[in-house]
């Protein structure tokens, strides 16, 4: 029996999900899915400057992890810029962040998306938009 997946924390969800070509026909082939842990590698690496080893300690999961998400990212989003594919933001291994944590200071979390009207909202996340509270071994649709 393979071991399960283990949860990646992630403090916001993209306000976009869906990238791509504006001049071009939109096929299903031309789709390519990129999923939200690996959005939030390009987030915390690309744009905050995180370190792999800073990052995976943010999502609290193993730095080699971090490291083959963040390629898988990377190649998806390269075969989206030089063969005008369009890219989706969707689904993964994800729990979103409560805003608890000392270390917490994205600006993404919950307790800072109180103030702006989205806390407690239904998501279009599916089987990944979990509850804080549920153990990592079970899940449950918010919804």
């Amino acid at each position: 029996m393979p071991r399960p997946r283990k949860w990646r924390k992630v403090c916001c969800l993209p306000s976009s999900t869906r990238f791509g070509p504006l001049n071009g026909p939109i096929h299903s082939d031309l789709f390519i899915t990129m999923t939200v842990d690996e959005y939030e590698t390009i987030r915390l690496i690309d744009m905050e400057g995180f370190t792999q080893e800073a990052c995976a300690a943010h999502m609290h999961i193993a730095r080699t992890t971090v490291q083959r998400i963040y390629n898988d990212a990377r190649k998806k989003m390269a075969e989206c810029l030089v063969n005008g594919k369009i890219l989706r933001i969707e689904g993964g291994d994800f729990q979103l962040c409560d805003g608890l944590e000392e270390t917490c200071g994205c600006g993404g979390c919950l307790k800072h998306r109180i103030g702006r009207g989205t806390a407690g909202k239904k998501s279009n996340w599916g089987v990944s938009s979990l509850s804080v509270s549920e153990s990592r071994g079970h899940q449950k649709k918010d919804g």
